[in-house]
C-alpha cells in the first residue's frame, strides 16, 4: 500500500514539474531529505526515484528556461563552485583506494549540484516558503516521531532516521532535527492562525525532545547553542525565553540515568574510548593534511591504509566524526578553507539581509527567514563539531535560501531606490546595504 502511494505522489510529482519546475526542487529535496521510499516495504524501496525526478527537472528546465532566473554570482556561490571541483581533485591526485571514491564522490556532487540547479528556479517568497514547508515536513516526520517515542518510552530508547541516508545515525538525525527548529519556528512566526502557532509549538518541542533523546552529545551541545542564538535572532523574545527555560530542564529532567551518564562523559572525555576514538581520527586527518598540503585524501581516508601511515593509534581506525576535520583530511587545508568559507559568507549575506529589510514591515518575513537560517547554521556549526556531515544536504540548502532571500531583498532595495529617483529625491534616502556581489 506504501509502495503505491508513494508511486501515485511520485506521478502527480513528476506532472507538476513539467508544469512549474519547482515541483522538481522540491521533489527533489523531499526525497534526499526525508527518503521517504526507505518507509516502503516493496518495489519503491529501490526504485531511483531521485534519478528520475532530477532527469525530470533537467528536462523541464530547457522547456521553462524562459521562466528561469540569472544565475546570482556572489562570494557563497562562487565558494560553492569552487567547493564542487576541489572535491574532486583529492579524490583523483592521493586516494589510498581510489576504485572507491566514486560512490562517495558523485553523492556529494548531486547534492551541490542540485543546490546551484535550483538558484535559477527558486526565484519568490512562495518557492521559499514551500521549501522550508518540505524540509519541515522531512525532518519533522522523523522528529516528532522521535519525540513521541521518546516520550513514551521514558527517554530509554534511541531515535534511528531511514537506512541508508545521511541522517541514519542516531546522533546525525539528532542534529537533522536540531536544525529543523528554526525553520519551525519561521513558519510559527508568518503564521495568522492561532492553531497553527500551537502546531508548531508543539512540534518544536517534540524535536528537540527526539535530539534528547537520541543521547547525542554534539546534539545536546547544537541545543544549548542554538536555544540562546534563536532567542538573540528572532522576535517575540519573552514568550520563547519561557517556553525554553521551561521546556528544556523539563525535557532534561525526564531523562533516565543512561542519558545523565552519557552527557556526562562530555566532562569526562579522556576517560571515554569514543572520544579518544574521534581524537586519534582528528591527528590522523592533521597530519594527513600537513603531509598532503594543500590536498587532503580523498573520500575514503577512514581506511587501515590511512591510519597505518598517519594514526597515532593505527588500530582504531574510525571517521573524523567532525566536519572540520573531515573536510581537512579528505580535501586538505584548501578544502577546509572553502568548506568554512561557504557558512561564514553564506551568515555575512544574511545579516546584510537583516540589515536591509529592517524598518520595512513588508519584509518582515525575510529577515525571519535570514534570521532562523542564521540559528540553523549555528546548529550545523557546534553539532557537526562531533559529526561526519560535510555533504549533508540540509546546510547547503539553507545556504540556497539565505542568497534566495538576499536576492528577493536585493530586488526590492533597487525598486525603492528608481522609485525614490523617479520621485525626485536622494538616492541615499534608500537604504542600499553591502550584498556581497549579489
Amino acid at each position: 500500500m506504501r509502495d503505491l502511494l508513494l508511486l501515485g505522489l511520485f506521478l502527480a510529482l513528476i506532472y507538476k514539474t513539467f508544469k512549474d519546475p519547482m515541483w522538481g526542487v522540491l521533489g527533489w529535496v523531499w526525497m534526499g531529505v526525508m527518503n521517504p521510499h526507505r518507509l516502503a516495504y516493496g518495489f519503491a524501496r529501490e526504485a531511483p526515484w531521485s534519478m528520475v525526478i532530477a532527469l525530470v527537472l533537467f528536462t523541464t528546465l530547457l522547456i521553462h528556461r524562459d521562466k528561469l532566473v540569472k544565475f546570482p554570482v556572489n562570494a557563497v556561490t562562487i565558494l560553492l563552485g569552487i567547493w564542487i571541483v576541489w572535491i574532486g581533485v583529492s579524490p583523483l591526485l592521493f586516494s589510498f583506494y581510489p576504485d572507491k571514491e566514486m560512490h562517495f564522490w558523485s553523492r556529494a556532487f548531486k547534492v551541490l549540484l542540485m543546490v546551484l540547479v535550483s538558484l535559477l528556479v527558486v526565484k519568490r517568497r512562495r518557492d521559499l516558503d514551500w521549501l522550508v514547508l518540505v524540509l519541515v515536513i522531512s525532518i519533522g516526520y522523523y522528529g516528532i516521531k522521535g519525540g513521541v517515542f521518546t516520550v513514551l518510552s521514558g527517554g530509554s530508547a534511541r531515535v534511528w532516521g531511514p537506512e541508508g541516508s545521511f541522517i541514519e545515525d542516531n546522533n546525525s538525525l539528532a542534529l537533522a532535527t536540531i536544525m529543523t527548529v528554526p525553520l519551525i519556528r519561521y513558519l510559527q512566526l508568518q503564521s495568522t492562525k492561532k492553531w497553527q502557532r500551537w502546531l508548531a509549538g508543539g512540534a518544536m518541542l517534540l524535536c528537540m525532545a527526539s535530539a534528547v533523546g537520541s543521547q547525542s552529545r554534539g546534539a545536546f551541545l547544537a541545543i544549548i547553542a542554538m536555544s540562546f542564538f534563536m532567542w538573540m535572532k528572532s522576535r517575540n523574545k519573552l514568550p520563547l525565553a519561557m517556553v525554553v527555560l521551561l521546556a528544556l530542564p523539563l525535557i532534561f529532567m525526564f531523562m533516565p540515568d543512561s542519558w545523565s551518564d552519557r552527557m556526562n562523559t562530555i566532562k569526562t572525555y579522556d576517560q571515554d574510548a569514543s572520544a579518544l576514538g574521534r581524537i586519534n581520527a582528528w591527528h590522523m586527518a592533521w597530519r594527513l593534511a600537513t603531509d598532503l598540503f594543500p590536498f587532503g585524501g580523498g573520500f575514503t581516508v577512514a581506511g587501515p591504509a590511512v591510519f597505518a601511515r598517519y594514526a597515532p593509534d593505527p588500530s582504531i581506525p574510525l571517521t573524523a566524526h567532525s566536519i572540520y576535520f573531515q573536510a581537512m583530511g579528505e580535501h586538505g587545508f584548501f578544502g577546509l578553507f572553502v568548506f568554512i568559507g561557504i557558512f561564514f559568507t553564506t551568515w555575512r549575506l544574511a545579516s546584510a539581509t537583516i540589515q536591509a529589510s529592517k524598518g520595512l514591515p513588508e519584509l518582515q518575513w525575510a529577515r525571519d527567514l535570514a534570521a532562523m537560517c542564521q540559528v540553523g547554521l549555528i546548529g550545523y556549526a557546534t553539532g557537526g563539531a562531533f559529526l561526519s556531515l560535510v555533504y549533508f544536504d540540509l546546510p547547503y540548502y539553507l545556504v540556497l535560501i539565505v542568497v534566495v532571500v538576499n536576492r528577493i531583498v536585493a530586488a526590492e532595495m533597487t525598486e525603492r531606490k528608481q522609485a525614490a529617483i523617479a520621485a525626485g529625491k536622494a538616492p541615499r534616502d534608500v537604504h542600499s546595504p553591502y550584498w556581497g556581489g549579489a
